[in-house]
């Protein structure tokens, strides 16, 4: 799914994807959440994966 696709089903510009992409700014949990009902990914998972 491109930057262009995900901002259009959040309903935000793709400058939004693009700079959480980037790393130039952080998602706060809600939009965390959004994000991962876009992309069909389980939320919870995710933060699973990052406990090491």
């Amino acid at each position: 799914m491109t930057q262009a696709q995900v901002a259009e089903k959040l309903g935000r510009p793709q400058s939004f994807v693009a700079k959480y992409e980037g790393g130039e700014r952080r998602l706060d949990i809600i939009e965390f959440l959004d994000v991962t009902a876009v992309l069909e990914a389980d939320p919870c998972g995710i933060l699973l994966s990052l406990r090491s």
